[in-house]
């Protein structure tokens, strides 16, 4: 970050210092809220969490090299006191972000695929210039000022990703770090538990682009009606990406080859090129256009465009992670989390990938759903039995009713199975599967199922 006196750090964020608090120590950053991530010159924010208060690791965090401590109480070391430290850390992101005229924010949201699409477009960004986008989802309140925080004078792009569990928080984490450029990816209903309605979903989406200034950029997906639908709801000048013939981003010629790997011609208003992506599943090519459109606005050659997607690789983990064991089994660890469109999403790569091999699924619950759970859940049951299934694995309870939906399909002929949890589910996939069968793990991140998948590639033991 910018180097920052603990003095200065005060009078942003209006924190109360501590008298053991230097106020002309320098802060440099990295600013963390994982004590054991500490270095010298950090600045340690603490958290209350679900296990533990962070509050109980500011001495170690200083004893790290901490120039100075962000709490909400004296917790015995320098600290500056603030009465709600991710609003502090909000007040000072976008102090610094201030700092920074020539930065350029390019921020990306939608009900899927948004942590591919950063990666993606951080890739293509920074073959333009010192390029810093979050690490895998920090997407929200805490994880978004963490990010900004990252910059340094000599950034020049900043890769937003936004999340949104209710009405305002895009708008808040735009205040934040406004942004240039503004991706809508799909509108979908992932978290629908959290805003009522699909509609309703669109809504908290479109404050992206709502939020871009009259000379920005709002890139939205052509594909997706309630999307293409927000260029009504924004000053900036509109850009499309999709399959859709009249998409000012397309993909021409989309084949997969025997992994789920997408080939295509890219095709934009500057010209055409060939891309041929590393990442499995062809929903993906969504992802890669978005991608494309933003380094295209931000004036990246098409041919370069292309080559850089070609290269790019998937950097944050458990998403359509394919690993091929020693015996012909190949484990699809997509278990980072889950909504219905991703589910239909990875049954699609699943079904391309295995071809004629026998094919199994493990599923754990799809959360944030709230009265539409139930047939959420079963209507990804149907969406596996269309499939064409060897097995279905369902994990727990709440997810059973993907049990429910699958034996509804008159042409179901794969087995049916649930079990309570991790250990019994890791058993029930080594019981049936055999050489050269594909299993997909998906499920919410709250379900823990990488676990499922990690025991099966032999990564990490149960």
């Amino acid at each position: 970050m910018i180097p920052l006196t603990v003095g200065q750090i005060a009078e942003i964020t209006g924190a109360e210092r501590d008298p053991a608090a230097d106020p002309a120590a320098i802060v440099t950053g990295p600013v963390v809220i994982d004590s054991r991530q500490a270095e010298p010159g950090s600045l340690f924010a603490a958290l209350p969490g679900e296990r533990a208060d962070g509050h109980d690791f500011a001495p170690q965090a200083v004893t790290a090299g901490a120039t100075a401590v962000l709490a909400s109480r004296p917790p015995g070391v320098p600290a500056l006191i603030v009465p709600d430290v991710p609003a502090a850390l909000a007040v000072l992101a976008r102090a610094v972000l201030d700092q920074l005229p020539g930065l350029t924010v390019a921020a990306i949201t939608g009900s899927a695929g948004k942590t591919t699409t950063k990666d993606l477009a951080a890739q293509l960004i920074e073959r333009l210039g010192p390029t810093v986008s979050p690490r895998n989802s920090y997407n929200n309140e805490i994880g978004h000022p963490l990010t900004v925080l990252r910059v340094t004078r000599e950034t020049r792009y900043l890769v937003a990703e936004m999340s949104a569990r209710g009405p305002g928080h895009i708008t808040a984490l735009c205040e934040i770090s406004p942004p240039q450029l503004g991706a809508v990816l799909c509108v979908g209903l992932a978290h629908a538990g959290m805003f009522g309605s699909i509609d309703d979903v669109a809504t908290a989406k479109g404050e992206l682009p709502e939020a871009l200034p009259a000379d920005g950029v709002a890139v939205l997906n052509a594909d997706d009606p309630r999307v293409l639908a927000m260029a009504g709801r924004t000053r900036a000048r509109v850009v499309t990406f999709g399959q859709s013939a009249g998409a000012d981003v397309r993909a021409d010629g989309i084949t997969l080859d025997e992994a789920g790997r997408a080939r295509f011609t890219l095709v934009t208003p500057a010209g055409q090129a060939p891309v041929r992506l590393q990442l499995h599943g062809g929903h993906n090519v969504t992802n890669a256009l978005a991608a494309a459109a933003l380094a295209g606005q931000l004036g990246m050659e098409t041919s370069a465009v292309a080559d850089g997607l070609s290269a790019a690789v998937a950097r944050s983990r458990w998403r359509m992670e394919v690993t091929e064991r020693k015996d012909g089994v190949t484990v699809v660890n997509d278990a980072y989390n889950a909504n219905p469109e991703a589910i239909r999403a990875a049954l699609a790569a699943l079904v391309t990938m295995a071809r004629g091999r026998r094919k199994f699924a493990v599923f754990g619950p799809m959360s944030e759903l709230g009265d539409q759970a139930e047939e959420l859940h079963e209507q990804a049951g149907q969406a596996a039995a269309a499939a064409g299934l060897t097995g279905l694995i369902v994990v727990g309870q709440d997810a059973a009713p993907m049990l429910t939906g699958a034996k509804s399909d008159p042409d179901w002929r794969g087995e049916l199975l649930q079990v309570p949890d991790v250990q019994a589910a890791v058993a029930a996939v080594e019981d049936r599967v055999r050489p050269g069968d594909v299993v997909l793990v998906k499920a919410s991140r709250s379900a823990n199922l990488q676990r499922v998948a990690l025991a099966l590639t032999g990564e990490q033991p149960l």
